[in-house]
C-alpha cells in the first residue's frame, strides 16, 4: 500500500490534530514527493514542523479552510487530499452551530471545489459515526459533507477523480474523546458525566483510523463510503471500568 503514496504530492488538512498527525507520519515513511500539512493551530503546527524538520519532503501551511483562495493555493501540484479539518466537539458545535457549518460544510465545499479546479485526483473526507441518523449539529453537518463529496462526483461524471468518505469511530487517545474527559474527570474526583447510561460508542485507535483512510485511498471507485468494523461498549460500562482503574485508592 505504501507505494501508492510514493513520489505523490498529499495534502493533509487539520494536520496538527490527533489524526493528522499520525496520518502525516505514515505518509511520510511512504516516500511521497511532499505532504503539505494545512492547519489553523498556529502552535501545533509549529511543533509538528519541528518534529520533522529534518525531513525534505515536509512543508507546512498555516490556513483555514474556510479560505477558499488559500486552498486553491495550496492544492496547486497536489495528487490527493485527506481532508481530516473539523470541528468535532458534540456540545460545542451545538452551542456553536454557526461556526460549525462554516467549518464542516462550507470548508468541505472549498476543499472540493479548490480540489476540482486544481485537478486534484483523490479527496478522501473524514466523517464520523454521528453522521448516521443525526441527532445533534456535529453530526448533521458531518452527514452533508458526506453528501457534498457525493454529489461532487455526480456533477463531475466521467471525470477521473476520485472523491469518498471514511467514518470515524471514537478515536481512542485523540484529544477531547470520551475517554480523555473521563480520565480527567476521575482524576478530579468526578464526578463522571453521562449523558444516557444505554448510550453506546464505537472505538478505534488512531493507527487503524489513519490505516482505514490509506486503505479507503487506495480502494475507491468514488462516492463510497468506508466503514470499517469496530468494537462496542455502553458508555455505561466505559464509565465504570475507567473509575475501577483509575480512581485512587
Amino acid at each position: 500500500m505504501c507505494e501508492f503514496f510514493r513520489n505523490k504530492v498529499v495534502l493533509v488538512t487539520g494536520a496538527a490534530g490527533s489524526v493528522g498527525q499520525e496520518l502525516v507520519r505514515r505518509l511520510l515513511s511512504a516516500k511521497p514527493a511532499e505532504v503539505r500539512a494545512l492547519d489553523n493551530n498556529e502552535t501545533e503546527l509549529f511543533f509538528l514542523g519541528e518534529r520533522y524538520r529534518e525531513t525534505h519532503n515536509l512543508s507546512i501551511h498555516l490556513g483555514d479552510v474556510r479560505r477558499l483562495d488559500k486552498l486553491e493555493d495550496v492544492c496547486q501540484g497536489v495528487d490527493i487530499i485527506f481532508h481530516a479539518a473539523a470541528f468535532k466537539h458534540v456540545g460545542l458545535s451545538e452551542y456553536h452551530p454557526f461556526d460549525a457549518v462554516q467549518t464542516n460544510i462550507l470548508g468541505v465545499e472549498n476543499v472540493i471545489r479548490a480540489a476540482i479546479r486544481q485537478g486534484v485526483a483523490r479527496i478522501l473526507f473524514t466523517s464520523s459515526d454521528k453522521a448516521v441518523n443525526p441527532t445533534n449539529v456535529m453530526g448533521t453537518t458531518k452527514l452533508i459533507g458526506e453528501r457534498l463529496i457525493t454529489a461532487a462526483i455526480l456533477v463531475n461524471r466521467g471525470s477521473p477523480r476520485r472523491f469518498a468518505s471514511v467514518r470515524f469511530g471514537n478515536v481512542i487517545g485523540s484529544r477531547g474523546s470520551v475517554l480523555s474527559i473521563f480520565a480527567e474527570q476521575i482524576q478530579r474526583g468526578g464526578p463522571v458525566t453521562i449523558t444516557d447510561p444505554e448510550m453506546t460508542r464505537f472505538f478505534m485507535t488512531r493507527e487503524e483510523a489513519v490505516q482505514l483512510l490509506l486503505k479507503a485511498c487506495v480502494m475507491t471507485c468514488g462516492g463510497e463510503v468506508f466503514v470499517t468494523k469496530m468494537p462496542v461498549m455502553r458508555i455505561q460500562d466505559l464509565a465504570t471500568a475507567m473509575i475501577d482503574l483509575l480512581a485512587p485508592a
